[in-house]
Parts: C-alpha cells; structure tokens; sequence
C-alpha cells in the first residue's frame, strides 16, 4: 500500500526542529510519534500517470498536512528525501515515500481525534524523550531524526537533499542478545536477516537501554 509522509522543519534555539504528531492509540501506528502523514488515496492520483507513484505520494503529503496539521505546503516545497519498505512479516505494508519541507507560517490544528497532541522537537530532543520512555517513535522515524541531527538549520538539511538522491530502504528484522535489530540493505547480515553476520554494518540495535544506529 501506497503512503507518503512529510517532516516540516524550522529552526529552533538548538538547531533544526521537526513537527511532530502523536497518533490516536487505536489506529494504525497508534500512540506513535509520527510525521503527518499517510496512505495515498484514489484521488492523489487523479490527473497523473499510472505509473506516477512519487507525484501521486507528492499529492498525498500535502493532503495530510492540511488534514492532520492543518498547514498548507506546496507540491513544490517538497525534497524527496527517502523511501521506506516495511518487513515481509508486516500485516498491514506501507510503502511509504518521506519528503522534507520547510514548516510554512501559520499554527499546527490537530483535530484531537486521529492526531491527540503536537510536538516540535529537535531531532536530539525526541531521541532522548524516547530513552526516557516519554514517547515511542517507530524505526524509520528515528533514523530520519538520526540523519537530520547533522544539520544545525532548516535551509542546510534542505540544500542537502536537494543534492542528493533520495536513500531506498528496505527493513528485515533479525533478533540480537538485547533485543530486535532492523536491518538494511549493505548489512551483512541484510539478505538473511541475521544479526550475527560478519561484515559490514547498516541496522537500528533496539534495546531497552537505548536504540543505536550502527552503519560503516
């Protein structure tokens, strides 16, 4: 299933600071902290191509900021930025395209039904919320913090993007000592989903002392 998500970025007294929304506990990623987002419908596709599944997730993030943030964004504010696969064993596959804005003027509305409470944080702010078990944050999620803590501003991490191609990732998940490990491709251990491959490293470690992002 088709889906789309964006992370609106300002800048914050800390650096870069990212909208955040936390979901309803009874739908689909509930009581996450998440991006507005979610799937394509019918209507972001009408007047593209077939084929046209980036202009029709393109459609859909703007939809969902408005619906669950209550911001208008332009298609063409949007820098795709990554794609995300969920593992074979996911009930419900959102193959869902991430893209960065820049947050527009304006004050987040949330409806209090889908979305029950708002959030900007820095990047090293929701990370460290999650450690203290404040809020929970899905994997891709965090690693899209994890990358945007290299920037100190919005217009860095957006020039960023614009200059490179947006990163595929594909999520198995394998077992370690300390609990489950999403794994990516150019790890070792990526084909078989086995965390005790040796080689190199591209995997999300979730233990309950800390996530640790390990990629060489």
């Amino acid at each position: 299933m088709a889906a789309a998500t964006v992370i609106l970025l300002r800048d914050g007294d800390d650096g870069v600071e990212i909208l955040m929304l936390r979901r309803n506990s009874k739908i689909a990623f509930g009581g996450m902290w998440v991006f507005p987002g979610g799937r394509v419908d019918p209507e972001d596709r009408a007047g593209l191509a077939a084929d046209d599944e980036i202009g029709a997730a393109r459609v859909a993030a703007v939809r969902e900021a408005r619906e669950e943030a209550g911001l208008e964004i332009s298609l063409d504010a949007l820098v795709p930025f990554s794609h995300w696969t969920p593992p074979p064993i996911t009930p419900k596959r959102f193959l869902t395209w991430f893209f960065l804005a820049r947050a527009p003027e304006g004050n987040v509305v949330i409806d209090h039904g889908e979305i029950h409470e708002h959030a900007w944080m820095s990047p090293a702010r929701a990370h460290a919320r999650q450690d203290a078990a404040e809020i929970e944050l899905a994997p891709p999620t965090w690693v899209t913090l994890h990358a945007l803590s290299r920037w100190r501003g919005a217009e860095a991490a957006l020039v960023a993007a614009r200059e490179c191609d947006p990163e595929f990732f594909e999520t198995h998940v394998a077992l370690g000592d300390a609990g489950p490990i999403a794994l990516w491709q150019g790890d070792a251990g990526w084909e078989e989903s086995d965390a005790t491959a040796q080689g190199p490293r591209h995997r999300l470690l979730m233990g309950p002392e800390g996530w640790c992002y390990e990629r060489s």
